[in-house]
């Protein structure tokens, strides 16, 4: 299993704590990266070992164990350590995968993330929100969808639920461009499976996931757009996993097929914005799916705009604090890690900071509430639509 060996890769030299937005936060060592994968060397010794096998494991101290279940859930799996980690460690899945192995041995998840499979298994979301209502109130009356098509558009959870004018600015902008797209009925359309995946609950997984892909495959559908970065990760990295073979179709975030549609001309962007942007990298998103310039595409195509960058972009982007199910039960945390995004963004003076991410958007607008900085946030969708009505 690689992410064995990459735990005995870890040097211990302390290059990631730099990197890592929960230290940013809260400065303590004991949820550092390298702190959590030596925790975990010394209870797998502990209870898997040589000696554990000869003379039955050892007693592992309960707050030891508890400690580091916290630390393992804390993290927001943003993947900023192994941008910088010299042995390149991937811990954007080394996370998970010590979460699932904590979730086997009873010692996770945290908090409201252990009734994720309920309430996915009841109304296919983790908001335990309405099956019915997942398109309601934000899709545009206007906007017509095809029973079968070459494109279909998934909204997911957390767009549907929690950031709906991001979701709402999606479809607008592929009705703009013109291009037939289906959509899955709302009570068709479940989780992608990311929230369970990511705290290491999975046996509900693969029937998920397979629901998913035969609809998909049942309307011809041959490119899903998605603008949730985790949603977008999950399908591609995940879903043919669980699925057992190739995806019978072509996953790709919203802001690829926008670019495309720029660049050939299908969408022109007339109307000019007379601000200064700064658009955020989501995690997922940039150290995911390497999905960086396509975004850049589409603002600068809007005439008068000014784009600025945040000092850590593209791959070495800061995590806002909305990753990884750890704002579920880390709150405090998630809001502070948003506040430093929105501090950048008006220290270098940005009119409007734009965002790609639907728990990014949801996040970084609750951090904002009470914060002595403010700025107009805005999804990088909801902006388009608002240029081309």
């Amino acid at each position: 299993m690689q992410q064995l060996l990459e735990l005995d890769a870890c040097t211990q030299c302390g290059e990631c704590l730099a990197r890592c937005p929960v230290q940013d936060v809260t400065g303590n060592p004991a949820v550092s990266p390298p702190e959590k994968i030596r925790m975990f060397k010394e209870f797998i010794k502990s209870t898997n070992g040589l000696r554990a096998q000869l003379f039955g494991p050892k007693d592992v101290d309960k707050r030891l164990l508890e400690d580091f279940a916290k630390a393992v859930f804390e993290c927001t799996t943003c993947g900023s350590c192994s941008q910088v980690c010299p042995v390149g460690i991937f811990t954007q899945r080394l996370w998970p995968a010590l979460r699932k192995e904590m979730v086997r041995r009873g010692l996770g998840p945290i908090g409201v993330q252990r009734e994720l499979p309920n309430a996915v298994s009841r109304t296919g979301n983790p908001y335990d929100r309405p099956a019915g209502q997942r398109y309601s109130p934000w899709f545009p009356e206007e906007v017509r969808i095809s029973d079968r098509a070459d494109i279909a558009y998934y909204a997911g959870c957390t767009g549907a639920y929690e950031a709906q004018p991001m979701v709402r600015g999606d479809v607008l902008v592929l009705a703009r461009i013109g291009e037939a797209f289906t959509m899955l009925p709302p009570e068709e359309e479940v989780c992608c499976g990311f929230p369970l995946f990511i705290t290491g609950q999975h046996d509900i997984l693969e029937d998920l996931i397979k629901r998913l892909v035969n609809a998909y495959k049942a309307r011809g559908v041959n490119i899903l757009l998605c603008s949730c970065p985790c949603c977008v990760n999950m399908m591609t990295r995940d879903w043919p996993l669980f699925y057992g073979e190739e995806l019978p179709f072509k996953v790709r975030h919203i802001t690829q097929f926008v670019a495309d549609a720029v660049k050939g001309g299908k969408l022109r962007i007339r109307k000019g914005l007379k601000e200064r942007i700064i658009y955020h990298d989501p995690c997922y998103l940039a150290r995911g799916v390497k999905v960086i310039e396509e975004p850049r595409t589409i603002l600068r195509s809007i005439p008068s705009v000014e784009l600025l960058e945040f000092e850590r972009h593209g791959l070495d982007t800061r995590c806002c604090g909305a990753g990884g199910a750890a704002r579920k039960v880390f709150h405090d945390n998630a809001v502070a890690m948003g506040r430093l995004t929105i501090k950048e963004a008006t220290d270098k003076k940005a009119d409007r900071l734009i965002l790609s991410c639907p728990a990014c958007y949801s996040k970084v607008n609750e951090a904002m509430q009470g914060y002595e900085r403010q700025i107009v946030i805005t999804d990088i969708m909801e902006l388009i639509a608002s240029l081309i009505k």
